[in-house]
């Protein structure tokens, strides 16, 4: 019962490859790490993923389902704490970074746009401010007061983000692996890379997210691990929910699958400091919250079929971690999506990718791992 939803189908084989003496090892086989895998191919060099799991096996395979744009913090705060130039070049990334997974992920991937509800009035004034700043600099936004009856008593107004998306991650990143295979990557599922001795490469590039890797040095637990809990119900004959739904400053979140179940997270608040753990378990407080949560959305009581934890990275500036590892000159990080990891680790990915190989964004600065060490 806690294989994620997700996961709980077959995974296609990937093409049989192998490569020797590769230029790059990707580490982890997550989107990021076959997302990377993948443009460094493309790139020209040769490339091995390892995985120790399989792939999707990690966070790609254990969250709640959607593609976002944008950062992990509100476009109005990000702008505020890195300046409005930044904040768009980012969005901006993102949203293009959602039509190149759309065109990779078939029928995992439902352009539904998502939406972000306020529990309380001060919540509704924090929207109130992310609608305005991204109508002044040109993003499409809207403001929703006329919410479906199931929602309306328990939150107070929302806005429609119409770029985003609902995606089935799981099945996303298996068919990127896919594609990174017939690209000339050769992928090593069950395979733990236990120490950076053991890789004979020009590059390393670090995709494991908040899981710990033993290979980033001084950096290493300062992409802080995280919990999440889920829960997947039984199929609903009814249609609830179009689009990914999330609230309380994503706290909590849910959507409908297109097989009518719900898929509800969050909640990890209720139990910050347990949270903080490299440790797949899950806990009576959320999981009965989460139930709580889906039976108040539904109405009535409903079967739950799965419950799953997976770890996320959180940074404490809310900003990813890409780029070369500081005194390492081989080694390069992308992670630390504080719980947006679907569409920020696919773009970090390709952005870790291109500085590999000599052709860093300018904006990659933002980035920096270096500061997580000031």
């Amino acid at each position: 019962m806690t294989l994620p939803y997700w996961l709980d189908e077959p995974a296609p084989p990937v093409p049989d490859v192998r490569v020797e003496r590769p230029d790059a090892v990707v580490v982890g086989g997550g989107i990021t790490g076959c997302s990377c895998a993948l443009a460094l191919a493309r790139a020209g060099l040769r490339v091995r993923l390892h995985e120790a799991r399989e792939i999707g096996g990690g966070a790609s395979g254990r969250n709640g389902g959607f593609a976002l744009r944008g950062g992990a913090a509100p476009y109005d705060v990000t702008a505020a704490s890195v300046g409005r130039d930044a904040a768009g070049w980012l969005w901006r990334e993102t949203e293009g970074a959602l039509d190149r997974i759309e065109a990779i992920a078939g029928d995992a991937f439902r352009r539904t746009g998502s939406l972000r509800l306020a529990a309380d009035e001060e919540e509704r004034v924090a929207l109130q401010a992310e609608h305005d700043a991204l109508r002044a600099d040109g993003f499409e936004v809207e403001w929703v007061d006329e919410l479906d009856p199931r929602v309306s008593r328990l939150f107070a107004g929302a806005i429609l983000h119409p770029p985003d998306a609902a995606v089935h991650p799981g099945r996303l990143v298996r068919r990127l692996a896919v594609r990174a295979g017939e690209a000339g990557v050769e992928i090593r599922q069950r395979s733990r890379v236990e120490s950076l001795a053991d890789v004979e490469a020009d590059h390393v590039v670090v995709a494991t997210d908040g899981y710990p890797s033993g290979l980033l040095g001084r950096l290493e637990g300062l992409i802080v691990p995280t919990r999440g809990q889920m829960i997947a119900t039984e199929p609903l004959a009814e249609r609830l929910f179009d689009r990914p739904h999330y609230s309380r400053h994503g706290f909590d979140y849910w959507q409908q699958t297109p097989d009518g179940r719900i898929l509800a997270g969050g909640f990890r608040d209720w139990s910050i400091d347990s949270e903080f753990t490299t440790v797949e378990e899950l806990t009576p407080t959320i999981q009965g919250a989460l139930e709580r949560l889906v039976q108040e959305l539904v109405g009535r009581p409903v079967e739950i079929t799965h419950r799953w934890a997976g770890i996320f990275g959180l940074v404490l500036d809310f900003l990813p971690v890409v780029g070369r590892v500081p005194g390492e000159d081989r080694v390069w990080v992308a992670g630390g999506y504080s719980g947006h990891g679907n569409v920020l680790g696919f773009l970090c990915g390709e952005l870790v990718a291109d500085a590999v190989v000599g052709r860093p964004a300018p904006e990659l600065e933002l980035f920096d791992p270096a500061r997580l060490l000031g």
